[in-house]
């Protein structure tokens, strides 16, 4: 039986020199030996992950060091560069080259939702990742989701040759109205589909919860991390194939692989215990944003939207618990806004929302940013 933990590679750790980002190869191949060493296989990249860098660096520390059938291998077909059929195959073309992965595990539509899905549509794109799978070029078909149940029952309704759907599933938003990942869940498992999670930590904002939430867990079982709760919640739900962790240092890979190697998972009173920790933080949080950047990408004051929002979320959590005075997110937001927009700078044109998988009001979000640290 296949190992639950997938390394999802969109937040891999980054060496900052002369005023650049750069991943850290030297520390990603030690990540990756260890996490195929402890039985791990699965990886999932993006077009966008890392600035557009995730797939080129994949077929660095895991294609030219592995043989192909020792991993497997994911990635997607980004929507926003869609502009005609033939795109689909330059795409397509282009992330072989990239990876030089020769083919694919698992490929998916990515971010489908109710903008990206009429091009999808309009450009046959469900179609042809079942032509993509004839040629085997893929081997298995289905796409990533943030949108509403409703939109998710009709697209598996009207495409039944999708094999798996990725959703956004963890503790805190179970029941959140915007991303309602309970009712997606039924929704896939209605339909039988096999479920990937994606955010299990959301952002890693379930691994740095309130000390309320921390000491609760600590009380109950001192040796798991706070994150542990946030990943086995999601894989104990029924039909849950693959839970996917950004790990970003060699910290995070020993926890999660520690914990995952061989998975037990959550008692009824351990998922009651979780719920009960998303009421204590949905308290806290003011913003709850997953840190994806997809919001970045046409933004056209060049605004660093998520380290905005988590500066702001840190901010008043901070505040709140020292009782005002200065604190290093002022610091750290005057520095962005020298090399990049402020919020203040947002002409609230809305390319961001229509990215958010969120379906955040990112546009009067940036108005409280910049009262908070603009005033």
């Amino acid at each position: 039986m296949a190992k639950k933990l997938g390394f999802g590679l969109m937040r891999l750790p980054h060496i900052e020199e002369n005023g650049q980002s750069r991943i850290d190869m030297d520390l990603v191949k030690k990540m990756v030996d260890k996490f195929i060493e402890r039985g791990f296989t699965y990886f999932d990249t993006a077009w966008m992950y890392c600035n557009g860098k995730s797939e080129e660096a994949t077929k660095e520390f895991l294609v030219e060091r592995y043989p192909r059938d020792k991993f497997t291998l994911t990635t997607k077909l980004p929507s926003y560069m869609l502009k005609n059929e033939d795109d689909r195959d330059k795409i397509f073309n282009e992330q072989l080259r990239r990876t030089g992965a020769g083919f694919f595990d698992y490929y998916l539509l990515h971010d489908v939702n109710s903008n990206s899905i009429k091009t999808f549509e309009e450009l046959n794109c469900f179609d042809w990742i079942v032509e993509k799978k004839k040629q085997g070029l893929v081997k298995t078909i289905g796409f990533s989701f943030h949108d509403g149940p409703e939109l998710l029952d009709r697209i598996l309704t009207d495409y039944p040759q999708m094999e798996f759907v990725q959703l956004q599933i963890n503790y805190l938003d179970w029941e959140n109205k915007g991303v309602q990942s309970r009712a997606c869940y039924e929704v896939a498992k209605k339909h039988n589909k096999p479920i990937i999670v994606m955010e299990p930590v959301k952002g890693g904002m379930l691994a740095n919860v309130p000390q309320e939430v921390e000491a609760m867990f600590k009380a109950y079982d001192s040796s798991l991390s706070v994150a542990s709760w946030a990943l086995r919640f999601a894989a104990s739900l029924e039909n849950v194939m693959m839970v996917l962790s950004g790990m970003s240092d060699m910290a995070q890979l020993e926890d999660n692989t520690g914990y995952m190697e061989n998975f037990v998972p959550l008692s009824d009173k351990e998922i009651a215990m979780a719920h009960r920790a998303a009421d204590m933080i949905n308290g806290n949080i003011e913003i709850a944003c997953t840190g994806c950047s997809y919001c970045t990408v046409d933004c056209p004051k060049n605004i660093p939207i998520p380290k905005y929002f988590s500066l702001y979320n840190t901010d008043l959590q901070e505040r709140d618990a020292r009782k005002g005075g200065w604190t290093t997110q002022e610091c750290y937001y005057e520095t962005f806004t020298s090399s990049f927009g402020k919020a203040s700078d947002c002409i609230k044109c809305g390319k961001c929302e229509k990215m958010c998988p969120q379906h955040l009001e990112i546009r009067k979000h940036l108005e409280k940013v910049a009262a908070h640290f603009e005033a």
